[in-house]
């Protein structure tokens, strides 16, 4: 007998959201999102760098957050490295054109940017692919713009910008009874 299998799933699991991210939509077909499954050890150093950035940037949530991967049987993370632009003109950058955004100084705090619109709508899709099909599978999970900063800022990931989420498959939702902490 095998008492709860279902925990050695979580890898299999974990690629298979991260499957539903490569193949969601791309504005113009172009792929510029980037994908990771982190080590267990991984795992650990994030929670930790989460930590380091709450000090940095005093929010007190990324140590919340941070527990919330110690606590997680797996993270993934989805990227953008972006390679380009929409070449549409449309302005949702805050640049007049497509041209003036790409002859602007990037500027490199947790995420670099400014970036094309497109490829942020490419991240979210990606992302909410990968959460639905979370969702699918039945794990519990949570989108964390905390884990994607920190992974960045920290270059655990080489992408622009990134989300986290997290992924539990346990009794009960660690994810949902989240103490609230905000800046002080």
């Amino acid at each position: 007998m095998k008492l709860n299998p279902e925990l050695e799933s979580i890898e299999t699991l974990a690629k298979i959201m991260l499957t539903a991210a490569r193949t969601a939509p791309k504005g113009k077909g172009i792929d510029d999102i980037v994908t990771c499954l982190l080590s267990p050890e991984e795992k650990s150093e994030l929670a930790s760098r989460m930590e380091e950035l709450s000090e940095i940037k005093d929010l007190k949530f990324l140590i919340r957050d941070a527990k919330n991967v110690r606590d997680a049987d797996a993270i993934v993370l989805i990227g953008l490295k972006a390679s380009g632009v929409g070449s549409l003109d449309c302005g949702a950058c805050g640049f007049e054109t497509c041209k003036k955004m790409l002859e602007h100084e990037k500027v490199r705090k947790e995420f670099l940017g400014p970036q094309c619109m497109i490829k942020y709508l490419d991240l979210g899709i990606a992302v909410g692919s990968a959460a639905a099909k979370a969702k699918d599978l039945c794990i519990d999970n949570r989108i964390m713009y905390s884990a994607g900063a920190a992974a960045c800022y920290f270059e655990m990931i080489d992408a622009d910008t990134a989300m986290g989420i997290p992924l539990s498959i346990k009794g009960k939702n660690v994810f949902f009874d989240r103490e609230s902490t905000r800046k002080s």
